[in-house]
């Protein structure tokens, strides 16, 4: 596995293990439809949540969750669409993105709830 794939998926357990620290339940991780993936899926008391991990090893160049752009936003939404239809999901939907930056001393996160709201088009 390349370094910066070691790297991602670090990210995305220390955002599970964030998530299942403040009470989410984890109901999906990199759950594909079709070209596109949700990182985590998660239940969070009445909502389903759709978690975009960012990773990065530094933040000279820019923070994790600036990589979040408009066409992947689109997708992310397109996703949490198919998955709300497979699973028969009757819940409202919020995006969430935790950004994960590693440091010398570990890893720190910022999580950003409801970070996005899904685009009409």
């Amino acid at each position: 596995m390349a370094q910066h794939n070691r790297l991602g998926q670090a990210g995305e357990d220390q955002a599970v293990a964030l998530l299942q620290e403040k009470g989410y339940e984890i109901l999906a991780r990199n759950w594909h439809s079709s070209h596109k993936e949700l990182d985590i899926v998660a239940r969070n008391r009445d909502w389903l949540v759709v978690v975009e991990v960012k990773t990065r090893s530094s933040e000279d160049y820019e923070q994790p969750w600036q990589a979040v752009t408009a066409q992947k936003i689109r997708r992310t939404v397109q996703a949490a669409h198919h998955f709300v239809r497979q699973w028969g999901i009757d819940l409202p939907v919020r995006f969430d993105i935790i950004s994960v930056v590693r440091h010398d001393d570990g890893f720190h996160l910022e999580h950003i709830e409801d970070a996005y709201p899904a685009p009409l088009s």
